[in-house]
């Protein structure tokens, strides 16, 4: 009686164990679970960017606002008699230091 009570007490540490550090433990779950979390935030971001792009397409395809305005941004394209000015926010580089004043 004894011997069976040692034996089921070592299968019941066996499968303890196994539960802790085997092939599907807490910690293999737990990174998983972690993979899980990164995936779906990508998946997210997949799917808005996938949204934009369709009503992109919609545009496009329903309309002629949305092809003017990409030809306009992204072509510099204009229209007859119409004058193009482009505006930067950045101001221009000086690469040489102005001249010194000059001494009388």
């Amino acid at each position: 009686m004894r011997f069976a009570a040692v034996f089921l007490l070592v299968c019941l540490a066996v499968v303890h164990a196994e539960l802790w550090f085997g092939k599907g433990g807490v910690p293999r779950v737990s990174a998983l679970r972690a993979e899980l979390r990164v995936q779906q935030k990508a998946n997210a971001q997949a799917t808005a960017r996938n949204e934009q792009l369709a009503a992109e397409v919609r545009d496009l395809q329903e309309g002629l606002e949305m092809v003017e305005e990409k030809a306009r941004t992204e072509l510099g394209m204009v229209k007859p008699d119409e004058i193009y000015v482009q505006l930067t926010s950045q101001l221009p580089q000086i690469t040489e230091p102005p001249p010194a004043p000059a001494t009388p």
